[in-house]
């Protein structure tokens, strides 16, 4: 064991729950990781397997950290789909198969601490803007393309939320009127046109037409196994209309932060996500020359486009902090309380 008293609680837990896997990170105070453990989902075990398993991946990490539970000062939980944020539940996963899921009632009851659930996409942002590429910013909004298009914002040092629901939802601004169906039903989301799934439709079109020849000697024409390494490779080898397409699907992202940009004014876009990982500065670039061509004028100057920095980290080290802020300066406080934090 650590050279710490068994009773001083000085570890904060971050969780990343996931549709396809799940890791719990144990960290100090100064939140410098400890012990970790990942592990897959397993939605088709069902919910109270899937729950047995998080509190197993728990006291997995806290054995690889040489932490006792007594030692935990609280849990900050970064979940999909919809929740209560004000009672901690979860009210549907759909890539699980779980609903109305007491989660932060759970880890409470199982490890003796406070626990903070949020919006996985928000505690991505707000693990940037602590510990990564959005540093001090004093607002930032967070871009993810991925199967769908994930939002998250953080406004002087809070989670922008609604009263007891996230909010942000970027991926559902609509940019083409009448546009292609989205998941969510409406036409024209921004989702529907720019995210992974979106891209890699058109790219498998593409391919299947002889149009990239690289992509189809590398998956062929397949949705499911187009990948974002295999459309940056895809670009690499010299597929023009993959590069188009790409180019496109984040003309449309731009758009939709001009749309944000003169709403909240932040100083800083965030990009993140598999896409913007395997392609950084053609997202980057193109985003932001999108982004400042749709703006008035006086707003050009006053932000910036960058890549996030933490990749997979990004979310438990945001759940994490969170939790922190909202346990340390606030106490246990209900969604939509405002909790102030200084950025290091």
């Amino acid at each position: 064991m650590a050279d710490i008293p068994e009773n001083e609680k000085d570890c904060w837990i971050g969780f990343d729950l996931g549709g396809t896997k799940m890791l719990a990170v144990v960290y100090d105070a100064d939140f410098k990781p400890l012990g970790k453990k990942r592990k897959r989902s397993r939605g088709h075990e069902g919910q109270e397997a899937g729950l047995e398993r998080i509190c197993s991946t728990i006291h997995q990490a806290l054995q690889e950290a040489e932490v006792s539970v007594d030692r935990i000062c609280g849990i900050g939980v970064g979940c999909p789909g919809p929740l209560d944020l004000g009672k901690g539940v979860i009210h549907e996963a759909p890539n699980l198969g779980w609903a109305n899921v007491p989660l932060k009632q759970i880890l409470e009851n199982e490890f003796h601490a406070p626990a903070i659930i949020a919006n996985d996409v928000d505690c991505g942002v707000f693990g940037e803007y602590r510990f990564g590429a959005a540093k001090s910013a004093r607002c930032v909004v967070g871009v993810f393309p991925g199967t769908g298009i994930g939002g998250g914002a953080v406004y002087e040092g809070h989670i922008v939320r609604g009263k007891n629901t996230t909010c942000m939802e970027i991926g559902h601004i609509n940019v083409i009127p009448n546009g292609p169906i989205c998941g969510c039903g409406l036409r024209g989301c921004l989702e529907a046109v720019a995210s992974r799934l979106a891209i890699s439709a058109a790219a498998a079109q593409a391919a299947y037409r002889g149009q990239a020849p690289h992509l189809h000697s590398l998956v062929g024409t397949e949705l499911s196994k187009i990948r974002s390494g295999d459309i940056a490779a895809s670009i690499d080898g010299g597929d023009e209309v993959v590069l188009k397409i790409v180019r496109e699907a984040a003309r449309y992202i731009g758009v939709a932060v001009a749309n944000v940009v003169h709403l909240l004014a932040p100083d800083l876009i965030l990009l993140g996500g598999g896409l913007v990982e395997a392609m950084p500065k053609l997202f980057v670039d193109q985003v932001k020359e999108s982004a400042k061509k749709n703006v008035m004028p006086s707003y050009q100057k006053v932000f910036d486009v960058v890549a996030a920095k933490l990749g997979n980290d990004a979310t438990v080290m945001g759940a994490a902090s969170w939790a922190r802020e909202c346990i340390e300066e606030g106490g246990l406080v209900s969604a939509g309380t405002k909790v102030k934090v200084n950025a290091e």
